[in-house]
């Protein structure tokens, strides 16, 4: 038996050496060493225990799972329900039938050496995984909703998967009174703010740093859900924040270095019902959605689901404000037993103010270096109510299902997603001009075009998914193609100055006169704002801009495969790869190929309850091509993708009968062959590719139900990340996008389980982030948000009908702000309150 493991083992073994560093090499060998020790125990086990598990609905038994609890004794049953086990010391069990869908069921048993012993059962079907109308089913740990099969395209659990991922419920958004994508996203270890939404363009939705790389959340059901605006919470049914550089799967299109950030919506389900809010809240929030499904036929084969919600809010800064329509209807067919079809859709219709952005220069030395320094009024928002922009945008999914065999089935999925930008796009840009008699204070420079933009993608992709033995190990396979193209057509304005932005203690007469250029006392400003705000006088500046007639076109065509054996039911080792073809139309044309594979390996000392895991993931970006400037001489470049190789190790739990979830984990990623400029001026210009950057840190998370009525949500993530390679101005420094080296979050709820009190809660939690170096870099130097901690509270009274949440967030009134080489003022306190109606 010991042989038997002994080729995988060197296999595993190789690729350790060949990628990790030495203070990886010692916690791996500990853990093959567990791997063969146990091997050699397991072979001398004497009892056996075998039996058939039924399904009570009469549905295939087939794959459930049989264990043995805090043991790695486990398997599953045959198409039959058939299971056996073992070589097991004779004493004392429980053995532990589950499936989803299925109640769980546990049954005592006693065995003796050289016993076979047959147990056979039944289990019946779960109500709480067949309808999402009864409060929270009865699940104690409401907040752990782990299990997609969205996140490996394969029927893995959580312990089973050597990738880390954080999942944020729906259920946890309610509790929190969320109504906008960044607030959700607040609850997820090591995701930070770094760029809210702005609207424009191919870009405008927000941007998160995810183990210190931007990201945009860009995947809706595992597909590309393009949008330029910010996104609703209405129709989430969860949030997955799939962790690592995750090309092998997804993709260079919907994916950073540091991860994935993929929305689950809700699905139709067999039987009427729904639920109805309505929000009110400070700054003119006026919020209400509303949760519909019914069957369409008597036999409940047709269901219809819609979603939709009505968004008003104003900002806390003296403009600014957001105004959205929300639609989403889904359709569920279940033509027979064998074939089934999911149709979702989403309509946004949004208008919104830009939000307020101070960036800060990039090639000079900064004149201020924190927020103290710069003395900025969060209040001030330097736009108004006439200069808004519309981001409208539709996502259509189609996918269906086919069973053909008991061990594989088909999915063919096809999405269609739009966003369109059309409206007034501003930003202040700190001036490169110089002032010498303004000796404090800063000057910006407000820019603004006027946006045009549509971008429309079409992604296509055929899976296969196979469960299935290869003599005993059991081996759980996708193999998928997948083409995407996307076309972004850009029909705005260029940018026009429209006047300054003066920050600071100068004074008024010496900022009109050397900043302004008004020497007349009776018409000095006394806003530090020169610019024209109304919608007339910015027509009037942008009647002279230019105006883009650009069209832009990407083609990628991939096929990948992805692997998952149990060498037993204790040991399972992963391995995938991915191979794309990047066809980009515009600057003449130009191909490329990317090959991005993927390994890792689990090992469950206590099956279903600990695993200790290990994985290299890779990840991969197309560069467009670019061209050097030598005074008039042009040389076209082109350049090879951009490689990013994590190595991570960690463990998973779950235990004390599902009341805690953790996942502990270090990880480093690097990215090699980086593509930066070196810019001496406008005529000097050389482009290389031989950057490299080298991001690495640990993540927590714990999702708990310690006592009846207490349910917990923690997280922390450090991250140390720094150039280590490329333009002498960066090496050394720690990129921007990295965020904080520090944040948690915390959300506890607690409900009383008294009669006098039964139905009333208490909710408290926030948000910690350190200290955050948005510009770090030689020639600039640094300017460092401060740390800050943000707490919420609530109070909530509820039954099986209706459900209302008193909420206070930022209660302390924190200063708080995000960036990316800039500013952005976050919301400063706010109260809500929440009514809710299930029918």
């Amino acid at each position: 038996m010991f042989s038997k493991f002994t080729p995988f083992t060197f296999v595993l073994l190789k690729i350790i050496l060949n990628k990790m560093k030495t203070k990886f090499i010692l916690p791996i060998l500990s853990l093959l060493f567990v791997l063969l020790f146990s091997t050699s125990i397991w072979s001398q086990e004497r009892a056996s225990i075998k039996g058939q598990i039924t399904l009570k609905d009469n549905q295939s038994p087939e794959k459930i799972s049989v264990i043995l609890k805090n043991t790695r004794f486990g398997t599953v049953t045959d198409s039959k329900g058939n299971y056996k086990m073992q070589h097991i010391k004779a004493g004392n069990y429980i053995l532990r039938i589950s499936a989803i869908g299925y109640i769980t069921k546990e049954i005592k048993i006693n065995l003796s050496s050289g016993q076979v012993l047959i147990q056979n059962a039944e289990i019946s079907p779960d109500s709480e995984e067949l309808t999402e109308v009864v409060i929270n089913g009865g699940k104690k740990n409401f907040f752990a909703k782990k299990e997609n099969q969205q996140i490996a395209r394969l029927p893995l659990r959580n312990l089973e998967n050597p990738q880390v991922y954080t999942t944020i419920s729906s259920e946890l958004l309610k509790d929190q009174v969320v109504t906008n994508i960044d607030d959700a996203l607040k609850n997820a270890p090591g995701v930070q703010p770094l760029w809210t939404s702005t609207g424009r363009g191919s870009d405008g939705a927000g941007y998160f740093s995810l183990r210190g790389f931007a990201v945009q959340p860009r995947a809706l059901n595992g597909l590309p859900g393009i949008s330029n605006g910010s996104l609703d919470p209405a129709n989430i049914d969860r949030i997955e924040v799939i962790k690592g550089p995750s090309g092998t799967l997804f993709g260079s299109t919907i994916v950073s270095y540091g991860g994935l950030i993929n929305i689950t919506t809700k699905t139709p389900y067999d039987h009427f019902g729904g639920e109805v809010n309505y929000t009110a809240g400070s700054y003119g929030l006026n919020r209400v959605t509303a949760d519909i499904n019914t069957p369409l036929n008597e036999e409940k084969t047709v269901n219809l689901r819609i979603n939709t919600a009505y968004h008003s809010e104003n900002s806390f800064q003296d403009a600014g404000f957001r105004k959205a329509l929300f639609v989403a209807p889904s359709l569920s067919y279940k033509a027979s037993d064998r074939l089934s079809f999911l149709f979702n859709t989403e309509f946004l219709s949004n208008e919104a103010t830009n939000a307020t952005m101070l960036f800060l220069t990039r090639s000079t030395p900064l004149k201020v270096h924190n927020i103290d320094e710069l003395g900025y009024d969060n209040k001030r928002s330097y736009t108004s109510n006439q200069l808004s922009i519309k981001t409208p945008s539709y996502n259509l999914q189609g996918q269906m299902f086919y069973k053909i065999n008991d061990s594989w089935t088909s999915q063919t999925a096809v999405s269609r997603t739009s966003a369109k930008s059309e409206g007034y796009y501003s930003y202040l840009f700190e001036a490169t001009a110089s002032f010498p008699t303004i000796t404090q204070g800063v000057v910006f420079g407000r820019y603004i075009n006027y946006q045009n933009s549509t971008t429309l993608a079409t992604d296509i992709q055929q899976n296969l998914i196979g469960d299935f033995k290869i003599g005993n190990m059991r081996n759980r396979l996708v193999a998928g193609l997948d083409y995407f193209n996307r076309q972004i057509t850009d029909n705005g304005t260029g940018y026009v100055l429209n006047g300054r932005v003066y920050i600071g203690d100068d004074s008024v007469q010496n900022v009109n006169e050397n900043v302004f250029g008004i020497t007349n006392p009776s018409q000095y400003i006394t806003t530090g704002d020169n610019g024209k705000l109304s919608k007339n006088a910015t027509d009037a500046l942008l009647a002279g801009a230019t105006v883009n007639n650009s069209k832009t076109k990407q083609e990628v065509y991939s096929a990948y495969v992805s692997d998952v054996i149990n060498f037993l039911p204790s040991l399972s080792a992963m391995a995938s790869l991915r191979v794309d073809r990047f066809m980009n139309a515009n600057n003449g044309g130009y191909n490329q190929t990317a090959l991005s594979p993927k390994f890792g390996v689990v090992f469950q000392p206590i099956l279903d309850k600990v695993s200790l895991f290990a994985n290299y993931m890779n990840g991969f970006t197309n560069v467009a091509p670019a061209e050097d400037i030598n005074g008039s001489t042009r040389t076209p470049r082109v350049f090879d993708p951009e490689h990013a190789d994590q190595l991570e190790f960690g463990t998973k739990l779950n235990l004390f009968n599902d009341k805690l979830y953790a996942t502990f984990s270090y990880y480093n990623i690097k990215v090699t062959d980086r593509v930066y400029n070196i810019r001496n001026s406008a005529t000097d210009v050389t482009y290389y590719q031989d950057g490299a950057q080298n991001n690495e840190g640990f993540e927590a998370e714990i999702i708990a139900n310690p006592i009846q009525g207490l349910n917990i949500v923690a997280g922390y993530s450090y991250v140390d990340a720094g150039v280590t390679k490329g333009d002498i101005n960066t090496v050394g420094y720690r990129p921007t996008s990295a965020g904080a080296y520090n944040t948690a979050n915390l959300w506890a709820s607690y409900r009383f389980q008294n009669d006098a009190l039964k139905g009333f809660g208490l909710g408290f939690g926030g948000n910690y982030s350190g200290e955050n170096k948005i510009t770090h870099g030689l020639v600039t130097g640094t300017f460092t948000i401060p740390e800050y901690t943000v707490l919420n509270s609530s109070i909530f009274y509820g039954n099986d009908k209706f459900n209302l949440t008193l909420k206070i967030d930022n209660i302390a009134n924190a200063d708080t702000y995000d960036g990316w080489s800039t500013i952005h003022p976050r919301n400063m306190r706010s109260a809500s309150a929440s009514f809710s109606y299930k029918f």
